[in-house]
């Protein structure tokens, strides 16, 4: 029984099928993110994150209860999502211990940067990308 496996082609065109195009970039990407209420903004390097993972990450805030009810925890879900997202902030690390300290305008604005858990992917239109 042979253990080869094939190598993953990432940079070249297989048979007519260029996977290059669904590869995330490793390169984390700036955007401004403004506080409606007051105005504030600042920037934030965010990574994207990968589809394998915000599929695990839907899964663990998913709650199977009696029969056949599912409940979802969208707040563990956006928690998690801003922690493995933001590579650099004002405020340092984002952690659990930042992210429960802020206020809903804070903490509304950050939301904006989390991909929908059902959907579309991405961060939301209503952020400026710097590049």
């Amino acid at each position: 029984m042979s253990t080869k496996q094939k190598k993953f082609k990432s940079e070249v065109e297989v048979e007519g099928f260029d996977i290059s195009k669904y590869i995330l970039s490793s390169e984390s990407e700036t955007y401004t993110v403004v506080i409606p209420e007051t105005g504030d903004e600042f920037s934030v390097q965010v990574k994207p994150i990968p589809w394998s993972r915000r599929n695990k990450i839907v899964s663990e805030c998913l709650n199977w209860g009696d029969g056949s009810s599912v409940d979802f925890d969208g707040d563990k879900y956006v928690r998690e999502c801003l922690r493995q997202m933001i590579v650099q902030a004002p405020w340092g690390v984002t952690d659990e211990k930042f992210l429960v300290s802020i206020d809903a305008r804070l903490g509304s604005a950050l939301e904006a940067l989390v991909p929908k858990a059902f959907g579309d992917e991405g961060v939301q239109t209503n952020l400026a990308k710097k590049g």
